[in-house]
């Protein structure tokens, strides 16, 4: 039975969620809803790592949700039913045999339609939600905007991914935005939506066991720190040569590296309160790498 609503309690809540174009991957929508939330409060949608720690991420924004009165909704894809990159990361877009798959069937519609579902609980009033993702959900995040309709989303963060799909038609996907029936107006519209790439200036590591270190993601630099500047650059230079509006920012988060807790501190600073913190309101002991 496909859940069409998605109605959290006070306080945090894990709902059951079948999208209604994978009702065989069932996921888990981490959710929560301070007690000074109101129906016109700003809603965060938050993308979590490799982990699938989605009741982590959810609870990284609590301290911000109680200040601000957020919802929180953490959409959690389990290993279980979303195994590697290739279902998470990178949406589903191509099968195991390498064939495209229809656009209806692409995870990075989910996150709408778990909007939608809150919105259809008569929770919330917005019509927009805002997105974070960090690590794997940064990967997730920008190559939502890359592939999908942007109304839905107010902002978007993209946190510390490990690598990233190029703003380029002539590379297939996952390094380019080739191969999956995409066009010159997905290219532009991408450029104009003003993306934030967050990028933790001590994300350094060149030897991370779970950096990407396929040729591809290689070529855009030793680290993550790196490839953020290379994406950022790269697309700057695209959008250029082909005359197109570029709203992209770069952000660097200084003496922060690979930690979920902090970039999510971070972001809902940047978002709320118009500042990004120093390092010693951001880096606790509560530090997740992924």
């Amino acid at each position: 039975m496909t859940t069409h609503t998605l109605k959290p309690e006070i306080g945090r809540s894990a709902l059951p969620f079948l999208d209604k174009h994978h009702p065989e991957r069932p996921l888990t929508v981490n959710i929560y809803r301070p007690e000074n939330h109101k129906p016109d409060s700003p809603v965060v949608i938050v993308q979590h790592g490799m982990l699938r720690n989605g009741d982590e991420y959810r609870d990284f924004w609590i301290p911000a949700a109680d200040k601000h009165g957020l919802l929180i909704a953490a959409p959690t894809f389990s290993d279980e039913y979303f195994p590697m990159a290739e279902s998470y990361n990178n949406g589903l877009i191509i099968t195991s045999d390498g064939a495209v798959r229809n656009k209806d069937e692409w995870l990075y519609g989910v996150p709408a339609r778990v909007f939608e579902a809150i919105r259809a609980s008569g929770v919330t009033s917005q019509k927009q939600a805002r997105l974070f993702g960090h690590s794997a959900g940064g990967q997730f995040s920008h190559r939502l905007l890359a592939t999908q309709d942007h109304q839905v989303f107010s902002a978007v963060i993209a946190a510390n991914p490990g690598w990233y799909t190029l703003p380029d038609l002539g590379r297939d996907f996952p390094e380019g935005m080739g191969g999956i029936c995409l066009d010159d107006e997905h290219l532009a519209q991408w450029f104009q939506y003003p993306m934030h790439i967050f990028a933790g200036d001590q994300d350094i590591a060149e030897d991370d066991p779970n950096l990407p270190s396929q040729p591809e993601a290689l070529a855009q630099g030793p680290s993550r720190y790196a490839r953020a500047k290379f994406v950022f650059d790269y697309a700057k230079r695209q959008a250029a040569l082909l005359e197109l509006e570029f709203n992209w920012k770069l952000v660097d988060v200084a003496g922060v590296g690979h930690d979920g807790a902090a970039m999510s501190r971070a972001a809902a600073a940047f978002w709320f309160e118009d500042r990004i913190p120093p390092a010693n309101e951001l880096v606790f002991d509560d530090a997740v790498q992924l």
